[in-house]
């Protein structure tokens, strides 16, 4: 899978995705990614990628005409997202069609964001990763880019970590326990791992982890439980 990002920070990525299991997945060729300075597709001599916003109001905004130079540059747009807190919220559901699309191009804005008129033209999907304001995008792609890696065949090393994991199957994960099976904690409570899982019965085990899963998910999150 190959990632286009258009930023006025290039030199932001591929930041934390450069480490761990993206950053094998990186070097091993299972994703690769471009970043575009938009600054460079500007017209004029000061290089001028926002204006002030028509009707008034605080704040710059992106102008079409540098973005969409910017577009057009790509060799390859494949799907183009613009990061934003008024689209579409990612789900897991999303991250799965993401991660299918051979080729994703990321937006990320600044300031108040960009012209409206460059996404009508070139009918850009707008994403949200959730109900907050960061200053630009880059963050945000980021994380869109994280979910869509680690689906990527062979990143995760084993499909079952992420067919089990948390939103896969509408539910939220299942609480984890490892060694020791006894523990005090600081507070002098003994803490031991539950029998169940120590038991060695993977239909018991199954059993008690959907049960986890559905108590949790209706404790934490009722409105997915609502959505199935």
């Amino acid at each position: 899978m190959h990632f286009n990002l258009l930023t006025l920070f290039p030199e932001m990525f591929p930041g934390p995705l450069g480490h761990s299991i993206s950053g094998r997945a990186l070097a091993d060729g299972k994703w690769s990614f471009s970043a575009t300075h938009i600054r460079d597709h500007a017209h004029d001599k000061h290089k001028t990628v926002d204006d002030t916003p028509f009707g008034g109001g605080a704040g710059m905004v992106m102008r079409a005409d540098v973005i969409e130079n910017a577009l057009l540059s790509l060799p390859n747009r494949g799907r183009v997202i613009y990061m934003s807190p008024r689209g579409r919220v990612l789900t897991q559901k999303m991250a799965e069609e993401l991660a299918a699309t051979p080729t994703l191009t990321i937006l990320c804005g600044r300031y108040e964001g960009v012209d409206q008129r460059v996404l009508d033209a070139h009918a850009i999907e707008e994403v949200s990763i959730g109900d907050y304001v960061l200053s630009g995008g880059e963050p945000a792609a980021m994380i869109v880019m994280d979910a869509c890696i680690r689906l990527l065949a062979g990143v995760m090393g084993n499909d079952e970590t992420v067919n089990e994991e948390s939103f896969s199957n509408g539910l939220l994960e299942y609480p984890h326990y490892t060694r020791p099976a006894e523990w005090v904690d600081a507070n002098g409570v003994q803490r031991n791992v539950p029998d169940v899982l120590r038991g060695g019965n993977h239909a018991e085990i199954a059993k008690w982890r959907l049960k986890q899963s559905e108590e949790l998910t209706q404790l934490r999150r009722p409105d997915l439980l609502k959505k199935t």
